[in-house]
């Protein structure tokens, strides 16, 4: 679609409603954040955020995060637009979603290459590293200015949607609109401090706790962590303390494919996976879920060890 109905759609919309995807991560709280700073600045138009979950302490740097609510502090109310930004499929919005759907015009801004284009209005590019930076073509392409704030944002999703810029989502054009960003005022080793300098020490501590009980099959080739509830409470963990784990697991030079279990409840686990060199996106889609190439997630309706089992099955199907 042709970005210029980015400015036109915002321009006919009285109220304005932005959605991160539960469990937030650095590219949909950067690129909600920027959103709304572009909104106020080239616009004059106040818009809410919302977000699920529980927002990772790491991101409360970012301009304007302070602002967001939950969807129960939200009215209920018909918003003239509301915005999805990184969010793959609809039910990602969980508690907002009647938010989303009672809106007048419905945007979807995403990358993600499972994304059905549910919106009125869709800008979905699956060969964008981050959902950041199809927002920030779309700025570019509308003359729209990027101020120190919107840069911020957007410079955090460039950097954390392509783990630190080392992700095969990577490329030479991503480092040059990373290089604008900066000139626009984004701070490159602040942010990076602020996203991977500055986690929480139990979230340290249970990340140390998964490495030691991971495993492996396959001859090393897959390697796995399953986190149940009492793991949680041991060290008083928040949801957002497992981020990064299912990274860490296949850093390892043996590693083909890597993924974290983590018990919801006694019938439901989610799933967290990665790959070097197989189609995570497709193992997850066997459950309902989705996502990248080489980064994948979804939920399964089991207990935490059948759903181990059943993700080991699929991931053998497919592992040469």
């Amino acid at each position: 679609m042709d970005s210029k109905s980015f400015k036109e759609t915002i321009e006919n919309a009285g109220s304005i409603l932005i959605l991160s995807h539960v469990n937030p991560d650095g590219d949909t709280l950067g690129s909600m954040c920027a959103l709304y700073q572009i909104i106020k600045n080239n616009f004059n138009l106040h818009a809410d955020m919302v977000y699920n979950g529980i927002i990772p302490e790491i991101y409360n740097f970012l301009p304007g995060i302070d602002k967001a609510k939950k969807p129960s502090e939200i009215e209920n109310k018909t918003y003239d637009l509301a915005i999805a930004v990184d969010i793959a499929a609809k039910d990602r919005m969980t508690d907002a979603l009647p938010l989303f759907e009672n809106a007048k015009v419905k945007m979807n801004i995403d990358h993600h290459k499972t994304n059905i284009n549910y919106g009125d209005v869709n800008f979905v590019r699956g060969d964008a590293c981050c959902a950041g930076e199809v927002l920030f073509d779309i700025t570019k392409d509308n003359n729209l200015t990027i101020d120190k704030n919107t840069a911020i944002g957007l410079y955090t999703a460039f950097l954390t949607d392509t783990g630190g810029f080392r992700y095969e989502n990577t490329t030479a054009v991503t480092l040059k609109k990373s290089a604008e960003l900066i000139d626009c005022g984004a701070n490159p080793s602040e942010i990076s401090r602020y996203c991977y300098e500055s986690k929480p020490r139990n979230m340290v501590l249970l990340h140390a706790h998964c490495m030691v009980n991971a495993k492996f099959e396959n001859d090393n080739k897959i390697a796995y962590v399953l986190i149940s509830n009492k793991d949680m409470e041991k060290f008083h963990a928040k949801n957002d303390y497992t981020e990064g784990i299912v990274e860490e697991l296949r850093r390892m030079a043996t590693t083909e494919v890597s993924f974290v279990l983590k018990e919801v409840d006694e019938n439901t686990t989610k799933a967290s996976l990665r790959s070097k060199s197989i189609d995570v996106s497709a193992v997850a889609g066997v459950f309902g879920g989705g996502g990248h190439t080489f980064a994948a997630g979804c939920t399964i309706r089991k207990p935490l060890n059948i759903a181990k089992d059943k993700m080991l099955d699929e991931i053998r199907k497919v592992l040469k």
